[in-house]
């Protein structure tokens, strides 16, 4: 594995596994890496020829200067996971390589970044667009891989490539989960031993509304989640929202295939996670 830190050499190497006629797969990560990370990783190894980890703490995207800097940083066991995952480059630059200048674009997301996430975190996906479609101009990947933890976000994705008329495929996989059920996330290591123990209840109360849905509306099915995970200590739902699974609108009347879409303050810690209702 070679670490990288400027796009000059990110492209050189890039272009020479292309010229051997190799697909490139690209993982966009903000490091700290997790099994999560790992398994995208393992996936853009067995669908492509070469494959480029980016580890890059975006600024652009954090709308709270306090998450920016408490956000973890772990390069060196990044590093040990990468090359024991088979990673070709890791590419880990600084800032000032990313944006020599500051980076004034605004992306016309439309609706999908307008709801949740959007309307919480004011111009977080239009960071998350600066940086994406950065990565993607650097490095041409073949296909792009992505977590469906941050369901929304890959949403806004697909409309960012649909915007600049990006050729590559977004793969989308799983949630990766703790074995208590907890959805793995690199913020987890802020928790303390007895919010770890109680966060996966996030997890196990949406899993109970699959069959609470069976039996109520949308909205009870939103008041039960809620209520549920608020009476539990230092736990405070930001926003539980069931919407559709491309528009990301919320729904008002239930049909297969629509998403769950849950923030919880764990203390200060910021967690989300997702589930899919079928009928």
């Amino acid at each position: 594995m070679e670490i990288i830190r400027t796009v000059k050499e990110l492209k050189e190497l890039v272009n020479n596994a292309k010229a051997q006629g190799k697909t490139v797969g690209l993982v966009p990560t903000m490091g700290a890496l997790h099994a999560g990370h790992v398994s995208l990783i393992e996936r853009a190894r067995c669908e492509n020829g070469y494959v480029v980890v980016s580890v890059f703490v975006n600024p652009t995207q954090f709308n709270n200067p306090d998450d920016l800097k408490t956000y973890p940083r772990t390069e060196e066991a990044d590093c040990a996971k990468l090359s024991a995952a088979g990673v070709d480059i890791a590419f880990i630059p600084s800032v000032e390589e990313i944006y020599p200048e500051p980076d004034t674009r605004v992306f016309d997301l439309g609706p999908v970044a307008e709801v949740m996430e959007g309307a919480m975190r004011p111009g977080h996906f239009n960071g998350v667009a600066q940086i994406v479609s950065k990565l993607f101009e650097m490095v041409e990947p073949d296909r792009a891989y992505f977590g469906e933890k941050d369901f929304q976000q890959i949403a806004v994705i697909r409309r960012m490539v649909e915007l600049c008329g990006f050729n590559l495929e977004i793969v989308d996989c799983p949630i990766c989960r703790e074995e208590d059920g907890l959805a793995l996330s690199s913020r987890n290591v802020r928790l303390t031993p007895g919010q770890r123990q109680t966060a996966p209840a996030i997890h196990r109360t949406l899993v109970s509304s699959l069959d609470f849905a069976k039996e109520h509306s949308v909205d009870e099915t939103i008041e039960f989640v809620t209520e549920k995970i608020n009476s539990y200590p230092e736990m405070e739902v930001e926003y539980y929202e069931i919407v559709d699974p491309l528009t990301m609108q919320p729904v008002k009347q239930w049909k297969n295939g629509v998403v769950g879409c849950v923030t919880v303050y764990c203390g200060d810690v910021r967690l989300i996670d997702n589930i899919k209702y079928a009928f």
